[in-house]
């Protein structure tokens, strides 16, 4: 008997041991992927995509707003470690420990269900194998969750702390439980139990909102299936639709809705918004996730009881002599297996990998994680970085109205514009369809110096996209080139406390307190020898007539004039873009950007009319590619799709395929 129980307690401690190595491995894998790949300091910069990415501020003032409201503190707590996600690493720890807590809550709740089953069950039970299996799932869907670029921190935070208390309960009753009261429980404790339940119920309630309703179902189910108390798990459900309504509507004064439903992936604040939507499928099936794996180890605990899964001794020996007979290889090969902590550990483990390599791969949206990088390097002008992972969708709308950006911003606007997909739609988004694109526009504006625009645009995303320090920051440099001084220390003084805005904020409030006109920054009067004098509604003018607006309040503005410029090339007005090469002396041109050329030596074919360069001299490689684009031209003529695929091959980055394409021949 000593050898036999020596070797059970080696299996066991080695199971351990195996469960533990196989969750560092993975939660490290976890954190590494979410800092070096998913980049989480991404879904905090949102790309006007993300929604409802909570605000923080220091002060009292802003933490007892969220102590008047049942899941106002879980809310705060939520806030909080979301603007970790600023720095990419702090994000990924936040998120991985996240990740880590679901895992134990989920292993705990495996072995918990244990406590009333019979000593049979108790013997198949496996440390390593139940929890590696299921106890990873939470972490996976997150995995997913995060890699779809989508915020749901709050409402899964709401349900990790609603297992916590779940497990909280579960060891609560186990340790006031005697050793001969497994299955059959006094008054006593049946008391203290519902005194237990409705203490962490109501406090849970209050701490994380309608995340009290799965503490409540998980609990029902529990005493239902496993402590055979229908009358108490009744009571539970019951509890569940009782001390919301009291609490919720008759205390705290909060609308119905609210009290059942706020932190809920089904909250009105989700559901009402398509953009919060996204991915929200996820969470349903974490919060799915504890009643299921209950309901079914419920169901299966009470089959066994009652059939025992025995086989008489008849069937025994006629299983045994057949094992005999003809499987004892197999046999062999299983108990091996079995027996071969090693081999299991490492099958275990690659098996887990590649369950959440799968899940992942098949959720992974590669564009959508460009349009996100690439508006991340937009905002914060890393130029160089930008262009270089746009090359990863450059189809996409959004990105090219980036590059556009970019290519002023390095100086190859006139030369790289065209090595890209473009519309005339891309500088400014002007297309109807990008009617609520506010976001991707409003940088455009501010350094073009069309202020108002920028300003009515900044306005929109602070509805949409809430009172986040990126947004504030820009109003409050508008307003002070505009000499809104009032409104400009507005936003200042919100921005001051915040946890990563707050230097820029303090040193403008300096600066406004020593100077109200702010005569002394360069970026403020640079901007205001932009802007425009007359404050008219700029949306009625074409974009061709704004640039020409912008030009003749300040000649000197660069962007202004190569933006002019494009705009001539994209739609095609060449006899105005050759009118204006003669200004790109003002500008100090030294050479005659390429698409401008080109652009001028196609009007000379089409118009007939002697080259004008403006003092500039002709590229002869440039001549020898048009005179080859007109050859292909005329050589395949009547073969659409052949010149169309000649010329992509060999003219896609020039002027001359654009204009073919764009021409009404070939779409």
């Amino acid at each position: 008997m000593q050898p036999c129980a020596q070797d059970t307690t080696k299996r066991y401690f080695n199971q351990d041991i195996g469960w533990l190595l196989r969750s560092f491995v993975f939660f490290v894998s976890l954190y590494l992927y979410l800092w070096l790949f998913v980049d989480l300091r991404l879904i905090y910069h949102g790309a006007g995509v993300i929604t409802n990415f909570p605000a923080f501020y220091k002060g009292w003032a802003f933490f007892l707003t969220f102590l008047s409201y049942p899941g106002g503190p879980l809310e705060y707590l939520s806030a909080f470690l979301s603007q970790l996600f600023y720095y990419s690493w702090a994000g990924a720890l936040v998120v991985t420990v996240q990740a880590w807590l679901l895992s134990v809550c989920i292993d705990y709740l495996l072995k918990a269900t244990k406590l009333p089953c019979s000593t049979a069950i108790l013997a198949v039970s496996s440390r390593a194998g139940s929890p590696c299996c299921i106890g990873f799932i939470p972490s996976i869907l997150l995995l997913v969750l995060y890699t779809q670029y989508a915020y749901h921190f709050a409402t899964t935070l709401a349900f990790l702390t609603a297992l916590l208390f779940v497990c909280l309960y579960l060891s609560i009753l186990r340790q006031g439980l005697r050793p001969d009261e497994k299955t059959i429980l006094s008054r006593t404790t049946i008391f203290s139990s519902l005194v237990i339940f409705l203490s962490l119920s109501v406090i849970l309630y209050y701490l994380a909102g309608g995340a009290m309703l799965l503490f409540a179902v998980v609990c029902a189910i529990y005493e239902l299936l496993f402590s055979s108390r229908w009358k108490t798990g009744l009571f539970y459900l019951l509890s569940a639709a009782v001390i919301p309504y009291v609490v919720g509507l008759l205390i705290f004064r909060i609308s119905i809705v609210d009290a059942f439903c706020n932190l809920l992936p089904f909250s009105w604040k989700i559901i009402h918004y398509e953009a919060r939507k996204r991915a929200v499928t996820i969470v349903y099936l974490l919060y799915l996730l504890p009643p299921l794996i209950l309901f079914i180890f419920g169901l299966w605990q009470i089959i066994r009881k009652r059939f025992h899964f025995a086989k008489n001794r008849t069937s025994k020996k006629h299983a045994k002599k057949h094992r005999d007979k003809s499987s004892n290889l197999p046999a062999k090969i299983f108990s091996w297996y079995r027996h071969s902590f090693k081999i299991k550990w490492f099958i275990g483990t690659m098996l887990l990998f590649a369950v959440a390599g799968s899940a992942v791969s098949l959720s992974y949206d590669d564009n959508l994680r460009t349009r996100f990088k690439v508006d991340y390097y937009s905002y914060h002008k890393m130029w160089p970085e930008l262009l270089t992972i746009a090359r990863r969708n450059p189809t996409d709308p959004f990105v090219v109205h980036a590059v556009n950006r970019a290519l002023y911003h390095t100086g190859r606007l006139g030369y790289e514009m065209f090595a890209w997909p473009q519309d005339s739609d891309y500088l400014f988004l002007t297309d109807p369809a990008y009617k609520w694109c506010y976001w991707q526009r409003c940088d455009v504006y501010l350094d073009i110096g069309l202020i108002n625009m920028a300003e009515h645009a900044l306005t929109e995303c602070l509805e949409g996209l809430g009172d986040r320090p990126m947004v504030l920051q820009r109003l409050a440099l508008i307003n002070m080139v505009k000499g809104n001084i009032g409104s400009a220390r507005i936003y200042l003084g919100a921005l001051s406390k915040t946890l990563f805005s707050n230097g820029w904020a303090n040193h403008y409030l300096d600066k406004i307190q020593s100077g109200p006109d702010l005569s002394t920054d360069q970026d403020i009067q640079h901007l205001r020898s932009l802007c425009l004098d007359k404050d008219y509604l700029t949306y009625s003018l074409t974009a061709e007539l704004l640039l020409s607006s912008l030009l003749e309040k300040n000649s000197q503005n660069r962007m202004a004039f190569e933006y002019l410029m494009a705009c001539y090339m994209l739609n095609k007005r060449l006899g105005k873009l050759i009118g204006n090469i003669e200004r790109l002396k003002d500008f100090g041109y030294l050479e005659l950007p390429t698409h401008y050329e080109e652009a001028a030596l196609l009007y000379v074919y089409s118009t007939k009319k002697p080259l004008h360069l403006g003092g500039y001299k002709p590229s002869p490689q440039l001549h020898q590619r048009i005179d080859d684009f007109s050859r292909l031209l005329n050589m395949y003529g009547a073969d659409k799709q052949a010149v169309f695929e000649k010329l992509s091959k060999n003219f896609r980055d020039t002027y001359f395929f654009y204009a073919y394409t764009h021409s009404g021949t070939k779409k």
